[in-house]
């Protein structure tokens, strides 16, 4: 007799592939799931605000310091203004800066007469600068938007951003600073450096 015959093996079965998208969902089930990012919170513009009239009245003061003490009512023409009353313009304008932080801006504005020698003014300069920096650190960013009444035009009033204002006196201070030291060299004071060397304070 022939030997009987072994039955065939039978293939193993392979396991069934899972879908897909079973898959994905598996694999989304076992990936650590990470809390979203906090936004980092807007930077407060009066922050920046501060930092600059902090920097650009430092230079301010060095050019009051600059013109002669004992020169305040020189004037390079009948139209002009005194240097006093030129430098009273740099306190004036951080008075409604103040304001302006503060939600206080009334129009038309008063304000003190100047005092009557130049130390003086550049005294309440820098004690003014102090406070409007103080202010501008204390106060909230909804405060920048603030609305505040100034001049739109001639007799006219409307309302500006308190941040745009106390921008906008600053800006005038600059300007003002730069007619300041042309006054210097005309009353034979000295010109210090503002954004650059000059003539009496190279680099």
């Amino acid at each position: 007799k022939k030997p009987a015959k072994k039955p065939a093996k039978k293939p193993a079965k392979k396991p069934a592939k899972k879908p897909a998208k079973k898959l994905a969902k598996k694999s989304a089930k076992k990936a650590v799931r990470r809390p979203a990012a906090t936004p980092a919170p807007a930077p407060n513009p009066w922050e920046a605000y501060a930092s600059q009239l902090a920097q650009e009245s430092s230079v301010t003061a060095k050019v009051m310091r600059a013109f002669p003490a004992d020169q305040p009512h020189f004037q390079p023409h009948p139209r002009s203004s005194s240097a006093l009353k030129l430098m009273w313009t740099f306190v004036v304008e951080q008075a409604m800066a103040l304001d302006a932080i503060k939600g206080t801006l009334k129009m038309p504005p008063q304000f003190p007469a100047p005092p009557a020698t130049l130390p003086e003014v550049i005294a309440a300069f820098e004690t003014k600068v102090a406070e409007v920096v103080a202010a501008a650190r204390a106060a909230k960013p909804s405060d920048f938007t603030r609305p505040q009444p100034f001049f739109g035009g001639p007799g006219k009033l409307q309302d500006f951003p308190g941040g745009f204002l106390a921008n906008f006196m600053l800006s005038d201070q600059i300007h003002h600073r730069g007619q300041l030291s042309v006054y210097n060299r005309m009353a034979g004071g000295r010109v210090p450096s503002i954004y650059g060397p000059s003539a009496d304070e190279p680099w």
